[in-house]
């Protein structure tokens, strides 16, 4: 068996347990599932891309490679508008449709259902947009570096593990050592007594919308960064994105990451043993198992 797929399933297990973050905070504050969560990863992969060709005409030294990694300063300065663009749409999303739905108290199914037609909407109009064509954040060659024990990492692979080991840190201390987090937790346990305390459950609901568009967009980045950048990128990634979160435990940021990188290297096992087109039934499978054997997750709480 060959090593490098322990590289591999970290590389894709750190994408994923980014974007579950935001599906498991979704959940845990509003209490539904948002499918509409992949196409944040979809839509900031291209808004970082639109923006980065566009800092590059202005200057074109902004394009050249930093260092070793293939990319230039136009894409560091470009993920930053793509952050903010992208929690941007995700409260304009949050206005236009789950907001209404929450004033009139709909059903659960309701909003699931609303986020499903949200995510077609949104995908499709990223495909009329950009259409359906693959693009890429740089087409540089890049040569993987030996790492030991059979493994190797580009430059470009390996700024991803840090970037999201970051991430993943400074969203912890953020839940726990902050004013805000220590609303959102309230809130996550009982919106009606955290709304007594004092706590104002709106901003609440908005900063979560931020933060969880703001890791898809980074998530949607390192994609696009490693792989390539695809109108359906944020569909494909969903059904391990959900399992993700579920096995982590709904809440726990940790447990996400964690579990993201246990999808991951289960897909890349799977597909060493079993073929690449068998990586999604790989996530499909823990999904049922982890349901049927442990539903509170890894680090959640049985209910």
């Amino acid at each position: 068996m060959n090593p490098q797929l322990i590289m591999d399933g970290l590389i894709a297990g750190a994408m994923i347990g980014l974007g579950a973050i935001g599906i498991t905070l979704t959940y845990s504050i509003l209490r539904f599932a948002n499918f509409a969560h992949g196409e944040m990863i979809s839509w900031g992969a291209y808004l970082a891309l639109a923006t980065s060709g566009l800092l590059g005409s202005l200057s074109g030294a902004l394009l050249k490679p930093i260092g070793p990694f293939s990319f230039g300063w136009s894409l560091p300065l470009a993920v930053l508008a793509a952050v903010a663009l992208t929690a941007g749409l995700a409260l304009l999303v949050d206005a236009l449709l789950f907001g209404p739905l929450r004033k009139r108290r709909s059903a659960v199914i309701i909003m699931v259902m609303a986020s499903f037609g949200a995510s077609l909407a949104l995908r499709s109009l990223l495909e009329f947009i950009f259409t359906s064509k693959p693009v890429y954040f740089s087409k540089a060659l890049q040569i993987a570096l030996p790492l030991g024990g059979g493994l190797r990492a580009t430059p470009d692979q390996l700024l991803s593990l840090a970037v999201a080991a970051i991430l993943v840190v400074a969203i912890h201390i953020l839940l726990t050592r902050t004013a805000i987090g220590r609303s959102m937790r309230a809130v996550s346990e009982n919106q009606q007594l955290a709304g007594v305390a004092g706590i104002d459950a709106r901003k609440v609901i908005r900063t979560v919308w931020m933060l969880g568009a703001g890791l898809a967009c980074i998530a949607g980045v390192m994609a696009g960064l490693l792989v390539q950048i695809r109108p359906y990128m944020g569909f494909d990634l969903l059904l391990p994105l959900f399992a993700a979160a579920i096995l982590g435990g709904i809440g726990s940021v940790p447990g996400a990451m964690l579990a993201g990188l246990i999808v991951g290297l289960a897909e890349a096992l799977g597909v060493q043993l079993i073929g690449a087109e068998w990586r999604a039934a790989v996530a499909f499978m823990i999904l049922v198992f982890v349901l049927l054997l442990r539903p509170q997750g890894l680090f959640g709480r049985a209910e």
